[in-house]
């Protein structure tokens, strides 16, 4: 099912990408095919669950991937694809996800319309192994990128190469390549789908909700975030270094011969591991105090959720007309506006009603002028 997801349903909106079999007419029928024939299956299936590493999806929240199974589902089958990814994303989160992801890396952004240079960027972070970000692509892709994105990489003197253009460059196998695309519903023809992993990274109301939700928290009780933050990032590390103690410990394990209480070097790894683990075993309760910060920000979530419904009310203008256009930084701008000009008050429900009819008020104005 999962290989199935990813080749073939990366492009299903949310309701579809089933949490549960019963949610699926094809994953019914697979776990009832699975009950007739008598084998093992789990009543629930996520992607995540089979395919996601919990570090490496740590470090995706942490670059800014929205914290829904859609979009972390996504970021899997990105991942765990064998073709170069093309992603919807008429929000720019993906985007933004992308160069938070990739900046270490000496990440090289380039559009469309940079001509020649266009080019020659690509060629060069080909040869050295630098990720690329081509944003802003339209319904037709350049016929110069086909070799890189069919992958057609051949052997020229014992190197690994591929040919752009009319240049024959050593192809380096730490090159990544991302293309994104503002348009809200591509129509690309076949001879392009089967070349590029499209995905739907246009965003969900939950995961707007819980980024607005960290707006308005930000905003309103900035000692919260903080924390939340810190503890967000000291979690990551910590799970990070858990995983390379266990990485290190299974190595030792494998490569000892004979036995492995009579190996001094083998003693000396497990006993260093056991007491980094026990150290960051001790530095786990941050986790408790990250519930209690998440519990203190419920007070907040129905603005959160207001919030993401006014923003897709007014995203689905574009259907009456093509002139009501409206991207999520201006929208940003506008909720940050209204909380600081709306009514102050100490008591929560208060405040977020004064928020909510500053909001509704100002953004009408903005919508109807």
């Amino acid at each position: 099912m999962s290989c199935w997801l990813i080749c073939y349903g990366s492009l299903l909106p949310q309701p579809s990408r089933l949490p549960q079999y019963s949610m699926c007419k094809l994953l019914s029928l697979v776990c009832l095919h699975c009950c007739l024939q008598n084998l093992p299956h789990s009543p629930k299936y996520s992607l995540s669950s089979v395919l996601g590493e919990p570090v490496t999806i740590r470090s995706w929240l942490l670059a800014g991937l929205p914290n829904v199974a859609f979009s972390i589902d996504n970021a899997i089958i990105m991942k765990s694809g064998r073709r170069w990814p093309l992603l919807i994303d008429p929000q720019g989160q993906a985007n933004k996800w992308i160069k938070n992801l990739e900046k270490d890396h000496r990440l090289q952004v380039i559009k469309p319309s940079e001509g020649g240079e266009f080019m020659r960027i690509l060629e060069n972070a080909v040869q050295f192994g630098s990720p690329v970000l081509l944003e802003g692509v339209g319904a037709e892709l350049n016929p110069a990128l086909e070799p890189l994105l069919l992958k057609q990489v051949f052997k020229s003197g014992g190197v690994n190469c591929i040919r752009l253009g009319d240049t024959t460059v050593e192809y380096s196998p730490d090159f990544r390549f991302y293309i994104t695309t503002k348009l809200r519903n591509p129509h690309y023809l076949p001879e392009v789908s089967v070349k590029v992993n499209l995905l739907n990274f246009m965003i969900t109301p939950a995961g707007l909700a819980d980024q607005l939700l960290g707006v308005v928290v930000a905003a309103e009780r900035p000692d919260l975030e903080e924390q939340k933050a810190a503890l967000v990032v000291a979690g990551a590390d910590n799970k990070r270094q858990l995983k390379e103690i266990e990485d290190k410990i299974l190595e030792v394990l494998s490569n000892s011969t004979g036995n492995i209480l009579e190996d001094e070097s083998a003693i000396s790894v497990i006993t260093e591991a056991k007491r980094l683990g026990n150290e960051i075993a001790a530095k786990q309760e941050g986790e408790q105090t990250e519930a209690a910060i998440d519990a203190a920000r419920v007070a907040y979530a129905p603005c959160g959720d207001y919030l993401s419904t006014l923003f897709f009310c007014i995203s689905d203008l574009a259907a009456i007309d093509p002139m009501y256009q409206y991207s999520l930084p201006w929208f940003t701008k506008l909720v940050l506006n209204s909380l600081d000009k709306a009514e102050k008050s100490e008591s929560v429900p208060e405040r977020l009603e004064a928020i909510h009819s500053h909001f509704t008020a100002s953004m009408y104005r903005n919508v109807c002028r």
